[in-house]
């Protein structure tokens, strides 16, 4: 008979990396013979269905109900594991109701500032089996320097892309992702107009869409800044493309990112990254990077600047490492079917 998992995410309805996670996680799964897997996507304050999520679930069986109702009550009690992310205080209540096993992965660092939920969010997470966390600095913000029973670093990723591009036949920059402000895609403009590269040998392409996207493209037409690509939302197929040809992928946040998938999926093309000092992203970007204070054109400039001066032989150099060095950073996905098991079994999982 086969275990019955439930993996449950909070969305807002644009395609992110959460959602990019969980679709990779449900995935590789459902290829376990002997568990049956349901992906469920809880509608949270805000939630508008966006075409890039629209997109990518297409095929998917996936369903969507909103917080704390009937519908949600029924999927948790057909589970015997309900896999959440984030310690949304209504799931953790049904699971334990239920009682059902319950492993959290926690996205999001907890604020220094005392805020409506804070204590519930804490309160949930410890009622939990297992709790994963994307990056030590998320673990952090919720234990503190000593590490809980039950808990773990487990960097979340997607479907990574795969391919490798000599380190010669690249070319430029990219940057992908929701083009929000604390994402840091207004700095890299900035800091690409400074940094004045040659835009043939060294051009920025632009991948993503969001609330910025319309304020970008005028700014680089006003400013007559020569070089930049906007290509949008793409497909998997272009994003990987465009990032394995790349020479450098720059991820500049500047609001305490809890990781950084980009960087990960970027480096596991062998591409190097140019990064802020945000959050869990020095983590997600390695010691390969090149790294500067968020939110500062100028010294973000004068990193885009040392990456076009670096010689071919460091760089060939730093896209093996990076490569090299991600494979012991990461988990397999099979980590999740076997934890399962093991919380199902009643034991902890280290």
């Amino acid at each position: 008979m086969k275990s019955k998992i439930l993996i449950v995410s909070p969305c807002q309805g644009a395609y992110g990396g959460i959602e990019a996670f969980v679709l990779a996680l449900a995935a590789a799964v459902r290829q376990e013979p002997d568990l049956d897997v349901r992906l469920l996507f809880k509608r949270v304050k805000g939630f508008a269905l966006q075409p890039d999520l629209k997109t990518m679930l297409q095929g998917e069986d996936t369903d969507f109900v909103n917080r704390a109702n009937r519908e949600l009550a029924e999927l948790i009690k057909w589970a015997d594991l309900v896999h959440l992310q984030n310690a949304s205080p209504d799931v953790v209540a049904l699971a334990r109701l239920f009682r059902k096993r319950l492993a959290l992965t926690i996205h999001n660092h907890m604020p220094d500032r005392l805020i409506p939920g804070t204590v519930l969010w804490r309160i949930s997470a410890n009622m939990a089996d297992a709790r994963w966390y994307n990056s030590e600095f998320v673990r952090r913000t919720w234990e503190g320097e000593t590490k809980h029973v039950g808990s773990r670093k487990v960097p979340t990723v997607s479907r990574l892309p795969e391919g490798w591009t000599e380190p010669e036949q690249r070319r430029g920059l990219v940057f992908i992702g929701r083009w929000v402000a604390n994402k840091g895609v207004d700095t890299l403009i900035d800091a690409y107009a400074l940094a004045g590269l040659d835009p043939e040998k060294w051009p920025l392409i632009l991948m993503g869409d969001g609330p910025l996207r319309s304020l970008i493209e005028y700014a680089v037409q006003r400013r007559g800044i020569r070089g930049v690509q906007i290509l949008g939302f793409v497909d998997e197929v272009t994003k990987s493309v465009n990032m394995k040809n790349a020479r450098w992928a720059v991820v500049p946040p500047n609001t305490r990112e809890d990781f950084g998938l980009t960087a990960v999926e970027a480096r596991h093309l062998g591409v190097p990254c140019i990064i802020t000092r945000d959050g869990g992203l020095p983590e997600a970007g390695g010691r390969q990077a090149l790294i500067c204070d968020p939110a500062d054109p100028k010294a973000l400039a004068q990193l885009l600047q040392q990456a076009a001066a670096m010689s071919k032989s460091e760089y060939a150099e730093r896209a093996l490492r990076t490569r090299e060095e991600l494979k012991s950073e990461l988990e397999p996905m099979e980590f999740y079917a076997s934890a399962y098991r093991k919380i199902l079994q009643g034991e902890i999982v280290e």
